[in-house]
């Protein structure tokens, strides 16, 4: 029995050219990319119970904070400057040093120090609600997507930075 060819009618198109019309710019895409890897790392640190590992895990998110804040502050948010509000940029500036503060001091300590963990989970939250300020609807990514930067050029900076960063901020591999 033969069936019908299912036709795509104009609302369908429509709503397949919007979704993939809305695709994030490449410096966004990456910068969330970013986002949701560091959230699922505390998330994993959560589970932990051995001082090794949670060292390890805590490195690993230090070092994707560092190279995400510098990327940000080298290159999106003074790129973004006069397309978002200044006051939400200088506000993520200074949640950037706070965190920059916090990753330091849980740095000068072990897994086993009081407060270690307590630390690691208030830099969690911190970082949370920094990502919420960048992404909720009128935030910074909102508004530099209404700007007139080539974001997807900005993207490409990024990728290239942050490889540099990468292996500027990592430690040197044991022989």
């Amino acid at each position: 029995m033969a069936t019908a060819k299912s036709v795509p009618t104009k609302a369908s198109k429509a709503r397949r050219t919007r979704r993939t019309g809305r695709r994030d710019p490449l410096a966004i895409s990456l910068l969330k990319k970013d986002h949701r890897e560091v959230e699922g790392w505390f998330d994993e640190y959560e589970q932990l119970e051995d001082a090794g590992e949670k060292l390890a895990l805590f490195n690993q998110i230090a070092l994707a904070l560092k190279t995400h804040t510098r990327l940000e502050e080298e290159i999106f948010y003074p790129e973004e400057r006069g397309d978002v509000e200044d006051d939400l940029l200088d506000e993520a500036y200074v949640e950037h040093d706070g965190a920059k503060k916090l990753i330091a001091e849980i740095e000068a300590m072990k897994p086993s120090d009081d407060f270690y963990d307590a630390k690691v989970k208030v830099l969690g939250e911190y970082i949370k609600h920094h990502v919420k300020e960048e992404e909720q609807p009128g935030g910074i990514f909102a508004q530099a997507k209404k700007g007139d930067e080539d974001l997807d050029a900005m993207g490409e900076r990024i990728k290239v930075r942050k490889s540099e960063l990468m292996a500027e901020l990592s430690p040197p591999k044991a022989n």
